[in-house]
């Protein structure tokens, strides 16, 4: 426990005073060091966290949470009456696709080619959303949906022609050659991703299949689920009820996205952790010319009989004090900045004339930020640990001096 005695003298000790002119300057940079230091780690890890749960909403919202994709036999529909994938999932949806080349005068580009029915088409979440444009229950005979991002590029507008090229081949008396056919645009869609956008187009499911030969019943099958967040233990209630079949979710089709993601993030959290060292190893600076100041109040505490554990205490609680109030203030400076990161973009970016966080780069119009309680606590434990560890010499130091050669050299 600590005494009143050890608190009264902690606080003597912690008043600024003319004389410790040097000692406050030191106090006053480790006090914000380690504040820059947390709110910094705060600021860093809620972007990274933001970016990850945007780019994870825009794939999620993309993609097929789950698919199943069967070997060799179709698959079983009783398996989609089965209560455990009622339970989880929000719609079941039958799917193909394939490569094309997609013609615009002298223009070609490959593409993937998606097929939904024109019933199923409509329940797809980027369909649904605000910024589609077109006919949403159009996509019939020869009509494609294509990415806003792709119909500037070739220049399409609803209603225009455009020819696709099919890798199947069909057989004539010269030879087998590709398959052509000329869709009309019906729609633009917007995932918020330029890779989609660009490179992906929609069509119907029978035209598909008879564009690319394929076999009518060997569809797969889009599992859209209620919670696509927690994926993995709904991915193995998929797996037990199609075992013959292939399941694969959204995480593992962006699997190395994402272990980047999380290596980017731990590495940017031990660099930035450097800070706070450092800023702490100014706390012993200060603590050591403390003591150095403090000589004859210490030697004047021992001769009266406070004994060497209070004498720890004291300087502890220094440093201590120094250290965890500018942790909480780092915290509080690091939630503030990272509530109001997108409107400080802002502000830089018309003060400045610049492009802070290029749409064109990052996929994402605004800077996303996501504060997470759990990386503040770890942060702060870890600011206020090191401020301990620190701490602790200086104090041990303060508690070894002699009073008696103490008071002969005052």
């Amino acid at each position: 426990m600590i005494s009143t005695l050890e608190k009264e003298i902690t606080l003597k000790f912690l008043k600024a005073r003319k004389k410790d002119g040097f000692l406050n300057v030191i106090s006053i940079f480790s006090f914000i060091g380690i504040s820059l230091g947390v709110a910094v780690l705060i600021i860093v890890m809620s972007v990274m966290n933001g970016f990850r749960s945007e780019l994870i909403n825009k794939i999620v919202g993309f993609n097929a949470h789950i698919t199943v994709k069967p070997y060799e036999k179709q698959i079983q529909i009783e398996n989609l009456q089965k209560t455990n994938l009622k339970f989880i999932s929000k719609n079941l949806i039958l799917s193909n696709s394939g490569e094309a080349i997609l013609i615009k005068k002298d223009i070609s580009k490959g593409i993937v080619l998606r097929g939904y029915s024109a019933d199923d088409f409509p329940k797809l979440k980027i369909i649904k959303d605000k910024t589609f444009i077109g006919n949403r229950s159009n996509l019939i005979k020869n009509y494609i949906s294509i990415g806003k991002e792709l119909s500037f590029s070739l220049n399409l507008k609803i209603g225009d022609e455009i020819t696709v090229m099919s890798s199947s081949g069909i057989d004539t008396i010269i030879g087998s050659l590709p398959k052509r056919k000329t869709f009309i645009v019906s729609s633009l869609f917007e995932s918020g991703l330029a890779d989609f956008d660009n490179n992906i187009a929609f069509i119907n499911l029978s035209t598909l299949d008879e564009f690319f030969n394929l076999n009518n019943e060997k569809k797969n099958l889009e599992i859209y689920l209620k919670n696509p967040q927690n994926i993995e233990n709904q991915k193995f209630i998929v797996q037990k009820i199609f075992k013959n079949d292939f399941v694969y979710s959204w995480a593992d089709t962006n699997s190395s996205l994402f272990s980047a993601l999380k290596v980017e993030r731990n590495v940017m959290f031990i660099i930035l952790s450097l800070i706070i060292i450092v800023a702490a190893f100014n706390i012993i600076s200060g603590l050591t010319i403390l003591v150095k100041n403090k000589t004859r109040d210490i030697a004047i505490l021992k001769s009266i009989g406070v004994l060497n554990k209070s004498i720890i205490k004291i300087f502890f609680l220094v440093g201590v004090v120094i250290g965890t109030t500018a942790t909480i203030f780092g915290v509080i400076l690091g939630v503030v900045f990272s509530m109001y990161v997108e409107n400080l973009r802002q502000f830089l970016s018309t003060v400045f004339d610049i492009s802070l966080f290029p749409e064109e780069i990052y996929f994402l119009s605004t800077m996303p930020s996501e504060i997470n309680p759990l990386s503040i606590f770890i942060i702060s434990l870890c600011s206020i640990l090191i401020t301990i560890t620190v701490s602790i010499f200086p104090a041990l130091k303060a508690a070894k001096l002699d009073p008696i050669k103490a008071l002969k050299y005052e």
